[in-house]
Protein backbone atom coordinates (compact mmCIF):
# COMPACT_ATOMS: atom_id res chain seq x y z
CA UNK A 1 0.00 0.00 0.00
CA UNK A 2 1.16 3.26 -1.51
CA UNK A 3 1.05 6.98 -0.12
CA UNK A 4 2.29 9.72 -0.93
CA UNK A 5 4.23 11.98 1.45
CA UNK A 6 3.82 15.50 1.88
CA UNK A 7 4.86 18.99 3.10
CA UNK A 8 3.43 21.74 4.93
CA UNK A 9 3.61 23.70 1.44
CA UNK A 10 0.90 20.54 0.35
CA UNK A 11 3.24 19.09 -2.21
CA UNK A 12 4.32 15.45 -2.78
CA UNK A 13 8.37 15.14 -1.77
CA UNK A 14 8.27 11.42 -1.85
CA UNK A 15 5.98 8.24 -1.08
CA UNK A 16 5.84 5.52 1.85
CA UNK A 17 4.84 2.04 1.76
CA UNK A 18 2.11 0.99 4.51
CA UNK A 19 1.90 -2.33 6.41
CA UNK A 20 -1.36 -3.78 5.13
CA UNK A 21 -1.66 -5.60 8.55
CA UNK A 22 -2.46 -2.25 10.41
CA UNK A 23 -3.49 0.32 7.65
CA UNK A 24 -5.21 -1.99 5.36
CA UNK A 25 -7.49 -4.78 7.68
CA UNK A 26 -11.59 -5.15 7.58
CA UNK A 27 -12.84 -1.67 9.31
CA UNK A 28 -14.76 -3.50 12.41
CA UNK A 29 -17.23 -0.76 13.53
CA UNK A 30 -18.04 -3.23 16.52
CA UNK A 31 -14.85 -3.39 17.55
CA UNK A 32 -14.10 0.79 17.57
CA UNK A 33 -17.58 0.99 19.49
CA UNK A 34 -16.41 -1.38 22.38
CA UNK A 35 -13.26 0.72 22.72
CA UNK A 36 -15.01 4.21 22.49
CA UNK A 37 -16.53 3.34 25.19
CA UNK A 38 -13.44 1.47 27.06
CA UNK A 39 -12.07 5.13 26.89
CA UNK A 40 -14.68 7.56 27.94
CA UNK A 41 -15.40 5.07 30.53
CA UNK A 42 -11.79 5.17 32.05
CA UNK A 43 -11.91 8.74 31.66
CA UNK A 44 -15.04 9.55 33.88
CA UNK A 45 -13.78 10.59 37.19
CA UNK A 46 -16.15 8.25 39.82
CA UNK A 47 -16.17 11.17 42.61
CA UNK A 48 -19.41 11.68 42.73
CA UNK A 49 -21.34 11.12 46.18
CA UNK A 50 -23.77 11.19 49.14
CA UNK A 51 -23.90 11.47 52.26
CA UNK A 52 -24.32 8.01 54.63
CA UNK A 53 -26.31 8.18 57.93
CA UNK A 54 -23.15 8.53 59.28
CA UNK A 55 -22.32 11.51 57.97
CA UNK A 56 -25.22 13.01 57.93
CA UNK A 57 -25.04 16.18 60.49
CA UNK A 58 -27.37 15.93 63.17
CA UNK A 59 -28.40 14.43 66.79
CA UNK A 60 -28.36 10.99 66.99
CA UNK A 61 -31.14 11.65 69.80
CA UNK A 62 -34.36 9.56 69.19
CA UNK A 63 -36.77 12.51 68.44
CA UNK A 64 -39.89 10.66 70.74
CA UNK A 65 -40.87 7.98 72.30
CA UNK A 66 -42.11 4.66 70.34
CA UNK A 67 -45.26 4.43 71.54
CA UNK A 68 -48.28 6.21 72.84
CA UNK A 69 -47.90 9.33 71.00
CA UNK A 70 -50.26 8.27 67.65
CA UNK A 71 -47.01 9.08 65.62
CA UNK A 72 -45.08 6.89 62.83
CA UNK A 73 -41.90 5.50 64.75
CA UNK A 74 -38.88 7.24 64.04
CA UNK A 75 -35.13 6.62 64.99
CA UNK A 76 -33.24 9.56 63.82
CA UNK A 77 -33.85 12.76 62.63
CA UNK A 78 -31.43 11.75 59.74
CA UNK A 79 -33.23 9.68 58.17
CA UNK A 80 -33.69 9.92 54.62
CA UNK A 81 -37.56 10.16 54.67
CA UNK A 82 -36.76 13.38 56.76
CA UNK A 83 -35.40 17.06 55.73
CA UNK A 84 -31.75 17.10 55.20
CA UNK A 85 -31.24 12.97 55.89
CA UNK A 86 -29.03 10.60 54.04
CA UNK A 87 -29.38 9.46 50.52
CA UNK A 88 -30.45 5.58 50.52
CA UNK A 89 -28.12 3.99 47.72
CA UNK A 90 -26.87 7.22 46.20
CA UNK A 91 -23.85 7.37 44.59
CA UNK A 92 -20.16 6.19 46.05
CA UNK A 93 -16.81 6.99 44.72
CA UNK A 94 -16.14 4.56 42.03
CA UNK A 95 -13.86 3.73 39.29
CA UNK A 96 -16.48 3.06 36.06
CA UNK A 97 -13.30 1.39 34.35
CA UNK A 98 -14.50 -1.71 32.52
CA UNK A 99 -11.81 -4.69 30.82
CA UNK A 100 -10.64 -4.50 27.37
CA UNK A 101 -8.58 -7.49 26.39
CA UNK A 102 -5.19 -6.14 24.89
CA UNK A 103 -5.45 -7.76 22.04
CA UNK A 104 -8.92 -6.40 21.27
CA UNK A 105 -7.67 -2.84 21.85
CA UNK A 106 -5.11 -3.40 19.21
CA UNK A 107 -7.60 -4.31 16.70
CA UNK A 108 -9.74 -0.92 17.25
CA UNK A 109 -6.95 1.05 16.60
CA UNK A 110 -5.95 -0.92 13.53
CA UNK A 111 -9.17 -0.51 12.56
CA UNK A 112 -9.52 3.34 12.85
CA UNK A 113 -6.20 3.52 10.88
CA UNK A 114 -7.69 1.77 8.30
CA UNK A 115 -11.32 3.33 7.99
CA UNK A 116 -9.11 6.46 7.65
CA UNK A 117 -6.93 5.02 4.73
CA UNK A 118 -10.02 3.03 3.22
CA UNK A 119 -12.03 6.50 2.81
CA UNK A 120 -8.78 8.48 1.96
CA UNK A 121 -8.33 10.93 4.71
CA UNK A 122 -4.82 9.63 5.91
CA UNK A 123 -1.90 12.32 5.26
CA UNK A 124 1.03 11.64 5.65
CA UNK A 125 3.56 14.27 6.40
CA UNK A 126 7.59 14.71 6.09
CA UNK A 127 7.90 16.14 9.07
CA UNK A 128 6.25 18.31 11.61
CA UNK A 129 8.35 20.73 11.58
CA UNK A 130 6.77 24.62 11.24
CA UNK A 131 9.03 27.01 10.28
CA UNK A 132 7.18 29.66 12.78
CA UNK A 133 4.96 29.61 16.01
CA UNK A 134 2.47 31.55 14.78
CA UNK A 135 -1.09 30.76 14.22
CA UNK A 136 -1.74 33.14 11.66
CA UNK A 137 0.70 31.21 9.67
CA UNK A 138 -0.46 27.85 10.46
CA UNK A 139 -4.24 28.50 9.57
CA UNK A 140 -2.85 29.60 6.01
CA UNK A 141 -0.75 26.10 5.65
CA UNK A 142 -4.02 23.92 6.73
CA UNK A 143 -6.24 26.16 4.45
CA UNK A 144 -3.77 25.48 1.47
CA UNK A 145 -3.76 21.36 2.31
CA UNK A 146 -7.86 21.38 2.88
CA UNK A 147 -7.48 20.52 6.30
CA UNK A 148 -10.57 21.64 8.61
CA UNK A 149 -10.57 19.02 11.15
CA UNK A 150 -8.14 16.82 12.14
CA UNK A 151 -5.86 14.93 14.41
CA UNK A 152 -2.26 15.34 14.23
CA UNK A 153 0.27 12.54 15.16
CA UNK A 154 3.66 13.11 15.23
CA UNK A 155 6.86 11.15 16.68
CA UNK A 156 7.58 10.63 20.25
CA UNK A 157 8.27 14.79 20.62
CA UNK A 158 6.31 17.24 18.82
CA UNK A 159 7.96 20.25 17.60
CA UNK A 160 7.66 22.93 19.80
CA UNK A 161 6.87 25.75 16.42
CA UNK A 162 4.04 22.98 15.78
CA UNK A 163 2.40 22.66 18.84
CA UNK A 164 2.33 25.86 19.66
CA UNK A 165 0.80 27.29 16.49
CA UNK A 166 -1.69 24.37 16.12
CA UNK A 167 -2.73 24.68 20.09
CA UNK A 168 -5.44 27.21 19.70
CA UNK A 169 -6.94 26.61 16.10
CA UNK A 170 -10.64 24.71 16.29
CA UNK A 171 -11.00 21.47 15.36
CA UNK A 172 -7.44 20.32 15.51
CA UNK A 173 -5.46 17.97 17.92
CA UNK A 174 -1.89 17.25 17.81
CA UNK A 175 -0.75 14.18 20.38
CA UNK A 176 2.50 12.10 20.20
CA UNK A 177 2.53 8.64 18.53
CA UNK A 178 2.63 7.00 21.72
CA UNK A 179 -0.79 8.71 22.63
CA UNK A 180 -2.37 7.55 19.29
CA UNK A 181 -6.32 6.20 20.47
CA UNK A 182 -9.35 5.38 18.28
CA UNK A 183 -11.24 7.88 20.59
CA UNK A 184 -9.38 10.80 19.02
CA UNK A 185 -8.58 9.55 15.60
CA UNK A 186 -12.65 9.04 14.87
CA UNK A 187 -13.52 12.05 16.59
CA UNK A 188 -11.63 14.08 13.33
CA UNK A 189 -12.45 14.13 10.08
CA UNK A 190 -8.23 13.69 8.97
CA UNK A 191 -5.81 11.65 10.28
CA UNK A 192 -2.88 13.71 9.64
CA UNK A 193 0.49 11.59 10.56
CA UNK A 194 4.29 12.35 10.16
CA UNK A 195 6.78 9.55 8.80
CA UNK A 196 8.16 8.82 12.00
CA UNK A 197 4.54 8.31 13.79
CA UNK A 198 3.77 5.73 10.88
CA UNK A 199 6.65 3.94 11.30
CA UNK A 200 6.30 3.87 14.98
CA UNK A 201 2.82 3.01 14.99
CA UNK A 202 3.79 -0.22 12.43
CA UNK A 203 6.29 -1.72 14.38
CA UNK A 204 4.22 -1.40 17.44
CA UNK A 205 0.86 -2.64 16.01
CA UNK A 206 2.72 -5.21 13.89
CA UNK A 207 2.53 -8.39 15.58
CA UNK A 208 -0.42 -7.48 17.85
Amino acid sequence: MKVAVKNFKNKEVGSMDLDASVFGIEVRDDVMHRMVHYQLNKRRAGTHKTKVLSEVSGTGKKPFAQKHTGRARFGTLRAPQMRGGYTIFGPVVRSHATELPKKIRALALKSALSSKMAEGKLIVLESDAAETHKTKDMVSVLSTMNIASALFVCGENINENFGKAVRNIPHMDVLPVNGANVYDILRRDTLVMTKEAVEKLTERLRGE
